[in-house]
């Protein structure tokens, strides 16, 4: 899902270097990854009343403005900075937008979609245990993602989140460690249980 990890490192020490068509393409190199972010995590309530585009470019605005102050602390890797910027701003786009509900959005997020990746469906059809089931085809897959989001929905908020982490989004056992702010063995442990408990959870449907 994110790009490759040396371009962007070159092209973070090109911005270092006063490159300004650098940072443009710094920027732009990540905005279908977070494109497939916003849309797998926007709450569908809210996506019918504002597009995922305009929240990508607002994401995207952010990290342009606050670009320097990353290059002076880059406290996370630039991918990783990045995906922070963009769940904040969703966070923030669902207060908002569903006040009157009065609960808590940012840790109650349910999943709208898995990405339209070869490679999310492949996870998707190995987390199924179907060995028959066959990603490329279409109805095959609208059907796997349903399946998939009805028993994913159905873990608590961190459980589903590392899920997600790891399947959809690829990230690393040791990024999603970072992101979480917990030691490596912490979050592996994390994500087994919350594998386990989606492994019982899609068995009983």
């Amino acid at each position: 899902m994110w790009p490759e990890g040396e371009k962007t490192l070159n092209l973070l020490a090109e911005v270092r270097g006063g490159d300004g068509e650098a940072v443009n393409a710094l920027i732009d190199r990540h905005r279908d990854a977070i494109r497939r972010l916003v849309q797998m995590r926007m709450d569908q309530a809210i996506a019918s009343r504002l597009d995922a585009s305009d929240v990508v470019q607002d994401v995207m605005f952010e990290a342009s403005r606050r670009l320097n102050d990353y290059i002076s602390d880059p406290a996370l890797p630039f991918h990783l900075w990045l995906r922070q910027l963009a769940k904040d701003r969703m966070i923030d786009m669902h207060r908002r937008h569903r006040t009157a509900q009065r609960r808590s959005v940012d840790r109650e997020q349910p999943v709208s979609s898995i990405g339209d990746d070869d490679r999310s469906a492949a996870d998707l059809a190995q987390l199924l245990q179907d060995a028959e089931l066959t990603p490329a085809a279409a109805n095959v897959r609208r059907e796997m993602e349903e399946q998939f989001l009805a028993a994913v929905n159905q873990l608590n908020e961190s459980e589903r989140e590392i899920i997600m982490m790891r399947h959809f989004e690829h990230l690393s056992s040791a990024e999603a460690a970072q992101v979480l702010n917990m030691t490596p063995a912490a979050a592996g442990m994390r994500y087994m249980r919350a594998l386990r408990k989606l492994s019982n959870v899609i068995g009983e449907s």
